[in-house]
């Protein structure tokens, strides 16, 4: 009957690391995954602003500094690109 026990509880035990370990593990790729989603629409974004702004002579680079910036900042990211670049 120890044996059992011993058994019954490395199982569990062993599960309830994985559960931990899993949990630390996906927070980070959460937001790995949201920085990359939101520099993706930032680049988007930048791009659409390029083809609308060349008319007036605004250009704003399209490069990895760039798309992280406005991923990281969103909407004001953009702003303060259009302000640094032009």
């Amino acid at each position: 009957m120890g044996t059992e026990l011993s058994v019954f509880l490395t199982f569990g035990g062993t599960l309830i690391l994985i559960f931990l370990l899993g949990k630390a593990l996906l927070v980070p790729v959460k937001v790995i995954l949201r920085l990359l989603a939101n520099s993706l629409m930032g680049a988007v974004l930048i791009i659409v602003i390029n083809y609308i702004g060349m008319n007036f002579g605004i250009l704003v680079p399209i490069n990895v500094v760039n798309s992280l910036t406005v991923g990281v900042l969103g909407v004001p990211g953009v702003v303060t690109l259009l302000l640094l670049c032009n």
